[in-house]
């Protein structure tokens, strides 16, 4: 049944170069039949004069293409414009790896799609439409081509902003043209995949003026329509829309049951998926047998499984420059500390600013060691790097869902540190620290007028009282509410002052260390703290799997 509706479909899609295919043939047998029975002479003339005669048709053809495309087909911008076809993918579940949770549900779309036919007969309705929402980078993309490669269909693929254009009418017309392609699809194979990508772009909540509605209006309308419309068909026909956007940014009416009925949410991979990651894609290239993927995957918090593959390519190139056979655990750690921080610059810098730098990066790097209760130090450096003269590099330990005032306030102590470092040692301070004041006054803002994280008590986001830009606070709440702020900051200063005086020795250590090394890398910091009797307050909750201890 499915193969005659097949041939029939492709009769359909390419009815004009089989008509063109036996005309040309008819043409030919014609042509033959009639030389035939010609008589020598006027035989001989008419082959003679043929190379001539399919020339000139060859000629004419040409002018008569160019003709068409600039008067009736504006020119030949169309060309550009791609048509939609169905993708031949081959990606397979096994394939998708370090997002179970995601997997195991869409694997019930997969099971609903191979068994339409048990379904229809206890009355249910497939899934018209799925919704993956999640960070980008983590497969969305990938899964939805796993569903139709599982599912035996047909793939139709479009990124939403392909819809919009500044013609009014051409963005409904290319959903109209999409949906009707995938009728057809799932007339001969029994079902299609119609997947669209960065949502988004076309499925923002619809905004109404007095000028009328929108080109982008017009084109979501027309989305709503079609997949309306899917509800009274007997195709097996499956719309899949992928976002990074929040779910408050789409416009109610496509969320609603009958369109997109199921959201899928994804999420970067955790400790074990990153693992199998690190795996999967070193399998791809030769590595040392010594490398640990679960060290790595340590390593690796908070990576989305793009962010990964891009660590392992990295290394690879890096390997090849450096003249090696295989990657190794170093390749890999320079791999993330590129992208993650960008590329050295070879840029000259005096004395007295390297000098100045090297304490500020000190003073970050022992205050995240000895008072942060979640992230270790990865790396310090005062080479170079994009818009900053040094950086320290600290990574969290494990996997965290939210953070506490503790851990708030470890950051704001982490931004200050620098500061404090230069006013110790200079007795003044560089534009160095812009950016740390910057994010130290925005967490203590956020702690305070969203969190209540105040010492004065008030609870509560004041943040949501606008009209406009404009705030519906009284002076009074807004003075409390600041001076809270303020308190956070200097306490923090205070404390990280104080912890700095404290260590005067390893604090002239470490920034000697850097003037010297110009870089330390994690075990090298250790080694240092080591010798001043310092034990990594994070050390003996990892190994023993208990609760971190307030630091």
């Amino acid at each position: 049944m499915n193969k005659w509706r097949r041939l029939k479909l492709f009769l359909m899609d390419h009815w004009v170069k089989a008509a063109i295919i036996f005309a040309s043939l008819l043409l030919v047998v014609l042509s033959v039949w009639g030389m035939a029975s010609l008589e020598s002479y006027y035989r001989n003339i008419t082959l003679a004069q043929l190379p001539l005669q399919i020339l000139m048709v060859i000629i004419n053809s040409v002018i008569f293409v160019y003709m068409y495309m600039m008067v009736f087909r504006s020119g030949f911008s169309k060309l550009d414009k791609k048509g939609i076809k169905a993708k031949n993918v081959q990606v397979k579940f096994s394939d998708v790896i370090g997002i179970d949770e995601a997997k195991d549900e869409c694997w019930e779309v997969v099971e609903l799609i191979k068994d339409h036919a048990r379904l229809k007969k206890i009355g249910g309705r497939i899934l018209r439409g799925i919704l993956m929402m999640g960070p980008p980078g983590c497969g969305k993309t990938y899964l939805a081509k796993a569903i139709a490669t599982e599912a035996g269909l047909p793939f139709l693929s479009m990124a939403a902003s392909e819809f919009n254009e500044i013609f009014v009418g051409v963005g409904a017309s290319r959903v109209r043209q999409l949906f009707k392609k995938a009728q057809r699809l799932a007339y001969g194979f029994g079902g299609c995949i119609v997947f669209i990508d960065e949502l988004d772009a076309m499925g923002q909540r619809r905004t109404f003026n007095q000028f009328g509605s929108g080109e982008g209006n017009t084109t979501q309308n027309q989305l709503l329509v079609a997949m309306d419309g899917l509800s009274d068909k007997a195709e097996n026909i499956i719309v899949i829309g992928a976002t990074n956007a929040s779910e408050d940014i789409l416009d109610p009416a496509l969320l609603r049951p009958g369109r997109f009925d199921r959201k899928v949410y994804i999420k970067k991979p955790n400790l074990e998926g990153r693992e199998s990651l690190f795996r999967f894609y070193l399998s791809k290239i030769k590595y040392e047998a010594a490398i640990d993927c679960k060290r790595l995957a340590r390593k690796a918090v908070d990576k989305s499984p793009a962010d990964i593959e891009n660590i392992v390519k990295e290394s690879a190139l890096i390997a090849t420059r450096n003249k090696k056979d295989v990657v190794g655990l170093r390749d890999i750690s320079e791999a993330i500390e590129r992208i993650e921080l960008g590329m050295k610059q070879k840029l000259t810098v005096n004395a007295r600013e390297r000098e100045m730098t090297a304490y500020h990066e000190t003073g970050h790097l022992i205050t995240t060691y000895l008072s942060h209760p979640r992230d270790d130090v990865f790396k310090a450096s005062i080479i170079p790097r994009k818009s900053s003269l040094g950086v320290v590099h600290p990574t969290s330990i494990e996997e965290w869902h939210g953070r506490d005032r503790e851990t708030l306030v470890a950051d704001i102590k982490i931004c200050l540190a620098g500061y404090v470092a230069e006013k110790i040692k200079f007795n003044t301070t560089t534009t160095g620290v812009t950016s740390d004041f910057k994010q130290a006054m925005g967490l203590a803002h956020f702690m305070v007028w969203v969190l209540g994280m105040g010492a004065s008590g008030m609870i509560g986001d004041y943040t949501i009282y606008k009209d406009g830009n404009a705030l519906l606070l009284s002076e009074d709440v807004k003075m409390r509410l600041n001076q809270d702020v303020d308190k956070i900051l200097k306490d923090c200063m205070v404390e990280v002052e104080t912890l700095l005086r404290k260590e005067k020795d390893l604090f002239e250590r470490f920034a000697h260390e850097l003037l010297t090394k110009q870089e330390l890398d994690y075990d090298e910091i250790e080694a240092v703290f080591a010798e001043f009797g310092k034990v990594n307050p994070r050390r003996s909750y990892l190994s023993q799997g208990t609760e971190p201890p307030k630091v």
